[in-house]
């Protein structure tokens, strides 16, 4: 596979419901209240109400599943969290996601994720290793 560094694979913009972020707590069984209930969001001085972070971080890296076409070549994924995505109750939240190539070498290319929501970044240093195709 030739790819430059700084080329695009994948982006897409994901759209995040209220909705979504119940389907979301009873997949993964996180029912903290800042993630449905503006009330609690606002009493621990939150901007509203958050969607989770593992949602956030795991529809990320499905933008890079689809151009790869096989999540077994994976190899290594990590992010640092450094803004909240804040779902707004009758409008939701667009989370965008750019995926470049940062980095090619025989064995694996690292990708380099850029995730942001209202032009503002939600994920730092977010970067998926995938195996080189044979």
């Amino acid at each position: 596979m030739s790819l430059e560094v700084g080329a695009v694979v994948a982006e897409r913009t994901v759209h995040l419901s209220r909705e979504d972020l119940v389907r979301y707590a009873g997949a993964s069984g996180d029912f903290n209240p800042i993630h449905y209930n503006d009330a609690v969001a606002a009493r621990v001085g939150l901007p509203g109400v958050l969607a989770h972070g593992m949602l956030t971080m795991g529809l990320s890296v499905e933008t890079v599943v689809e151009w790869l076409g096989d999540s077994g070549r994976i190899l290594e994924y990590g992010v640092r969290f450094t803004r909240p995505v804040v779902v707004d109750a009758e409008n939701g939240a667009d989370v965008t996601v750019v995926a470049k190539v940062g980095a090619v070498d025989d064995e694996a290319i690292r990708l380099d994720l850029t995730v942001s929501h209202d032009d503002t970044t939600v994920l730092g240093k977010a970067q998926v290793r995938v195996r080189a195709a044979s």
